[in-house]
């Protein structure tokens, strides 16, 4: 059985590492690259780093942040934000990235995960989507949650997998940033059904939110930033009270 990871986020906004509730109201939350650091030290299985306004304003993600992050850390690291071309993503392998993350670019068109996976390995290729529950579905949401689709998120994560995606990371927009919890029904609907790992990501308050979503939802990893960004809950802690409690993680 693999165990389960925990993830801090690095949300980036004009190189601070910024938080919000529900995408919106964003505040900063401290430097990128010694909360990354940080999170190293302290027992992080993984690390991701989203510039997210990088598609709206139609720009690049930052690879020279990305570089002076990764010399800081020894876990891998992904990284998304802008990212449209297998250029693209030669420029943040090289730049220290283990793997990259992509989003709107990929929903728009879906030919450029088949290309990913074909040239660096689906194991390199995380598809992102953040969804939203409304009108009795969960549907995809592009551009930071700025624009809504008419496509489920869960037929759109099965037809990624399909071209070649390797991980799935699942943002609820509704449970964003409230610490009430993960959106478990979702989560398990992609556990359950695609054979690709899948990152419950938005909700973490507690660290029963983390076992439930591991065990009830059984999501592969847990991502979260408000509280680890603020140490509300600090991951040797959090990773202490899973162990304890039956969950596989590794310390």
């Amino acid at each position: 059985m693999l165990t389960k990871r925990i993830i801090p986020c690095l949300d980036i906004k004009d190189g601070r590492t910024v938080k919000g509730v529900n995408f919106e109201n964003i505040r900063d939350a401290g430097d990128p690259i010694e909360l990354g650091a940080f999170y190293a030290e302290q027992g992080a299985d993984e690390l991701v780093f989203l510039d997210i306004t990088a598609t709206n304003e139609r720009r690049k993600t930052l690879s020279e942040l990305v570089t002076r992050i990764a010399r800081n850390v020894n876990i891998p690291f992904t990284v998304g934000g802008g990212i449209s071309s297998v250029d693209d993503v030669s420029v943040l392998l090289n730049s220290g990235a283990d793997k990259i993350s992509v989003n709107t670019s990929a929903f728009k068109r879906p030919e450029l995960v088949d290309e990913l996976s074909r040239e660096f390995g689906s194991q390199c290729v995380v598809l992102a989507i953040d969804t939203r529950f409304e009108n009795g579905d969960w549907y995809v949401y592009l551009n930071g949650g700025r624009v809504k689709t008419e496509i489920r998120a869960y037929d759109w994560a099965k037809e990624a997998v399909n071209r070649g995606a390797g991980e799935i990371l699942l943002t609820s927009m509704n449970n964003d940033g409230t610490k009430q919890g993960f959106a478990l029904d979702i989560t398990a609907l992609l556990s359950q059904n695609l054979n690709v790992p899948v990152i419950a990501s938005g909700g973490a308050g507690t660290m029963a939110h983390f076992k439930d979503v591991f065990e009830i939802a059984q999501a592969d990893a847990a991502l979260a930033a408000t509280i680890f960004h603020y140490k509300e809950i600090e991951i040797q802690a959090l990773k202490t009270y899973l162990y304890q409690d039956g969950v596989n993680i590794r310390f």
